[in-house]
């Protein structure tokens, strides 16, 4: 039950900075600069990774829960 648990939490961790590590490299290729004021690259760079890893984690648990229901069709009979 706990190697369970704890096998669970391996894969949501890794998962979760996987699909972080792949929004970053996709938002690297967007152009953000339009958005921004010029001289606020600061501030750009902490909303892109804000919203790098919301965009992330988001993914990560969509594919974790879609994982888990499958996982779960066996007792539908």
């Amino acid at each position: 039950m706990m190697e369970t648990i704890g096998q669970q939490a391996a894969i949501s961790i890794i998962s979760h900075i996987i699909f972080i590590i792949f929004t970053w490299r996709v938002f690297q290729s967007v152009n953000f600069e339009p958005m921004f004021r010029k001289g606020r690259t600061a501030e750009a760079t902490v909303v892109i990774i804000f919203l790098t890893i919301a965009v992330g984690t988001t993914v990560s648990t969509f594919f974790l829960n879609l994982l888990q229901w499958s996982e779960q069709l066996l007792y539908l009979f």
